[in-house]
């Protein structure tokens, strides 16, 4: 809504104007913002009495509760009754909604941080972007229990609540705090990612493992971490982040540096010096290193943690 100016006061400097830019949002952006606080009062309203809500298993350690598909509804709702041509992919319900084949699709995650949720862990988050024909053009990630709304539209900045955010400018690893994300399910190669974490641990002031992606991302945005790095993270989990970091002036990618990993299962995100180290570290663990790094890795990496696998259940590659 547009703030009412008396004539008495002075004319607002460009400084205001660039600052309060955010107030004047693009009109997909506010939609989007609308369908997260939705998800959001859900959310917090569950959180009340988080022991009564229901919870199935997708699988090992990959939970769905009944307030992740009530919050989905509520945003696949509020989208598609603004924009009815556009297409939906969302976390639980994939592309059965919305318009099929169209330019302009909504990827969700209703409850990012799922497991912090139903312990009672207040870091979880709603994640919403819009991907117009496959470029993340418009981007909303909402912590409920922090009322915290990090919003971002492609070449107008990144934002919390109105106020504009940088990412952080620390340039030297050991001075960082970076995120990330362990692997949680049987067939996640859980040696390498040892390894991988101590190869990152070992070089910075602090690792994190709050357990939202998107939350993670936004925080790499705000400046709150120089970096943050992931394996296994879907499309949903980052399509919003992504465009939140590199709004706010930081880089994101796959483990190689390359610009784009929205399908790959891989990320990679910072301010654009601490980007370039961890892509230095990070490579040889890539999907996409070259075949001796590959072999290197096989070699000499240690086994610590007994391989668990469960019938059906996907290896890592």
């Amino acid at each position: 809504m547009a703030r009412r100016i008396a004539c008495v006061h002075p004319a607002p400097s460009w400084v205001q104007l660039l600052n309060n830019m955010s107030s004047n949002q693009h009109p997909m952006l506010n939609v989007a913002v609308k369908a997260a606080r939705a998800a959001g009062a859900i959310i917090n309203r569950a959180a009340l009495d988080v022991e009564a809500v229901r919870i199935s298993q997708k699988q090992t350690n990959d939970f769905v509760t009944e307030i992740d598909h009530a919050a989905e509804h509520a945003i696949i709702d509020t989208l598609l009754t603004a924009y009815p041509d556009h297409g939906i992919w969302a976390e639980e319900s994939g592309r059965e909604h919305g318009r099929a084949g169209a330019d302009h699709v909504w990827l969700i995650d209703p409850l990012d941080g799922t497991t912090n949720f139903i312990h009672g862990f207040p870091v979880y988050c709603v994640s919403i972007a819009l991907l117009v024909k496959g470029r993340v053009e418009q981007a909303v990630v909402y912590d409920p229990t922090r009322n915290d709304l990090f919003t971002a539209t492609r070449g107008r900045g990144a934002f919390v609540n109105d106020r504009r955010i940088r990412v952080s400018k620390r340039t030297q690893l050991k001075e960082s705090l970076i995120s990330t994300g362990f692997p949680f399910r049987p067939g996640d190669n859980f040696n390498v990612y040892l390894r991988m974490m101590a190869d990152v641990m070992k070089r910075t002031a602090g690792l994190r493992r709050p357990g939202a992606a998107a939350l993670d991302l936004a925080y790499v945005a705000a400046g709150f971490t120089e970096g943050f790095f992931e394996t296994g993270l879907s499309p949903w989990d980052v399509a919003a982040g992504s465009l939140l970091v590199t709004e706010a002036g930081g880089l994101i990618g796959n483990f190689t540096g390359e610009a784009d990993f929205l399908e790959q299962r891989e990320c990679v995100a910072g301010n654009p010096k601490i980007y370039g180290q961890l892509v230095k570290i990070l490579g040889k663990y890539s999907k996409f290193a070259s075949a001796g790094e590959k072999a290197e890795l096989r070699q000499n990496t240690p086994t610590l943690v007994e391989p668990t696998l469960e019938p059906g259940a996907p290896t890592e590659e």
